[in-house]
């Protein structure tokens, strides 16, 4: 049901958002009393879950429009991202419960940290308004910065997270700088409203918009880590626990996507030749740099970095098609890319054992004689990332592939498909180190339920959405028709 215009401070539509702050506040005081982290992990999990449900029931019962004065919006767009965010929570907390104790970091504000970088992100999916966007994005990256640093005895987390830290500044001075040039101009920060100011004033060939609109463009770059916005990803991934690294490889880029994506096509949406003029060359070098510095990598988390870099450049063509088809295919790959890196991420966590990280290359020699089950999985994620069928990545590959096709951006998806085959080069030579080299060492797997379902769960999406694509395609039109 649309809700009445009057009810411009509804609680009911930010409900999820408020929940997930609630139970994050509450882990904190449970952190003073309970000593098993085990225990405020199961009730974040809890609390998440709860989010979700009444998140979904919101959905059923019909609830769209906005609130807060209508600078936050719940609408399907929005919705689809809080599904990835939620299922990213979960997993997240699953691979961080035995690995954050052999880390020696198990601590109680490291759950509720990231319930609050989440919160941040759901922000950033319903913002309608810049001002509620970039607080959302704010909340999302202070706690992002103390999650990359938390396990403070080891010097490369320190370095990655005041790395982190520094360039993050940096981004937000660009999108507070791109705000204001906007808002000077257009007199507003809602992006429906900046749309119609942008025609109605004749402002579409204005220098200082343009300006404006390449520094906003320039701050989600860094989030989403576009080349040359890219110099924070590789160690951060690397300092960072494995366990974060997976939770800001897939949060984080899929809030700026999801960001990115609402900006450019409500606010800047008259403006469509002049923002994917400037996204074009940014997709084809974020492709070539991740692809090819991948190559040169020993260490799994930073050549899964520079994957990721590589991974945005793909994502990055469903927002240059322009057009509603492909972006229901960006948001197709990024739930896609969730549950092929977390599952990888996760494999590399079960490495993890005292005295051995399990995070080099050469870590995984002979794995497939020694764990033939870990050596399967990781496997399949491997073909999966490398979009390999019958694997998810392939769909996510080919669905916006064929949308930027269908936009006219048929030279493009050419550059896109020859690097996607350079990645195979890195992405199998795992392969090959576990299955064509015998083993130097005796790897002991540090298994527990939680990481065993947590595998279990993301290979078997990414086969089934391989083999079934319309499950995730149809929701992904539905989502976004109406936006």
């Amino acid at each position: 049901m649309e809700l009445n215009k009057l009810d411009l401070f509804s609680i009911r539509l930010i409900a999820p958002e408020i929940i997930l702050i609630s139970i994050a506040l509450i882990l904190i005081l449970l952190d003073l009393v309970i000593k098993r982290k085990e225990t405020i992990a199961f009730v974040g999990v809890l609390g998440t879950l709860t989010a979700a449900y009444v998140n979904y029931k919101l959905c059923a019962m019909g609830w769209t429009g906005s609130t807060l004065l209508g600078m936050f919006a719940f609408d399907g767009y929005a919705n689809f991202f809080k599904l990835i965010f939620y299922i990213n929570i979960i997993l997240t907390i699953f691979i961080s419960l035995r690995y954050m104790v052999l880390e020696e970091a198990s601590f109680g504000e490291y759950y509720s940290l990231i319930l609050f970088a989440t919160s941040g992100m759901m922000f950033m999916a319903s913002a309608v308004d810049l001002i509620v966007l970039y607080v959302g994005l704010e909340l999302m990256a202070l706690s992002t910065y103390i999650l990359v640093g938390i396990t403070r005895r080891q010097v490369r987390s320190n370095e990655a997270a005041l790395k982190y830290f520094f360039l993050g500044a940096f981004s937000s001075a660009f999108l507070l700088y791109g705000i204001s040039l906007t808002y000077g101009l257009t007199g507003t920060t809602n992006l429906k409203e900046i749309a119609s100011a942008l025609q109605n004033l004749n402002l579409l060939e204005n220098p200082i918009l343009f300006l404006g609109m390449i520094l906003v463009i320039a701050a989600f770059g860094f989030k989403i880590a576009l080349v040359p916005f890219h110099m924070w990803a590789p160690d951060a991934y690397e300092g960072a626990p494995t366990s974060i690294t997976s939770f800001m490889s897939i949060g984080p880029k899929a809030a700026a996507f999801a960001a990115l994506g609402r900006v450019l096509f409500d606010a800047f949406g008259p403006m469509h030749v002049q923002w994917s003029s400037i996204l074009i060359p940014l997709s084809v070098i974020t492709m070539a740099a991740g692809n090819i510095i991948a190559i040169a990598q020993t260490n799994i988390k930073r050549m899964l970095a520079y994957s990721s870099i590589a991974h945005a450049g793909y994502a990055l063509l469903g927002i240059i098609a322009g057009t509603h088809g492909g972006l229901s295919s960006m948001m197709n790959y990024m739930a896609i890319y969730a549950f092929m890196n977390i599952g990888a991420f996760a494999v590399v966590i079960m490495l993890r054992s005292k005295g051995f990280r399990g995070e080099e290359l050469t870590d995984y020699e002979g794995l497939a004689k020694s764990h033939p089950a870990a050596s399967a999985l990781m496997l399949i994620f491997m073909f999966s990332l490398t979009g390999i069928p019958p694997t998810a990545g392939f769909i996510a590959k080919f669905y916006i592939f064929m949308e930027a096709i269908n936009a006219g951006y048929t030279p493009l998806v050419i550059i896109a498909v020859i690097f996607s085959a350079i990645s195979a080069f890195f992405y199998l030579r795992v392969v090959m180190y576990m299955y064509m080299k015998e083993p130097k060492a005796h790897v002991t797997l540090s298994t527990s339920p939680a990481i065993f379902l947590t595998i279990a769960v993301t290979a078997a999406v990414t086969l089934i959405l391989g083999l079934f694509p319309s499950l995730l395609v149809e929701l992904a039109k539905m989502s976004i028709a109406g936006f």
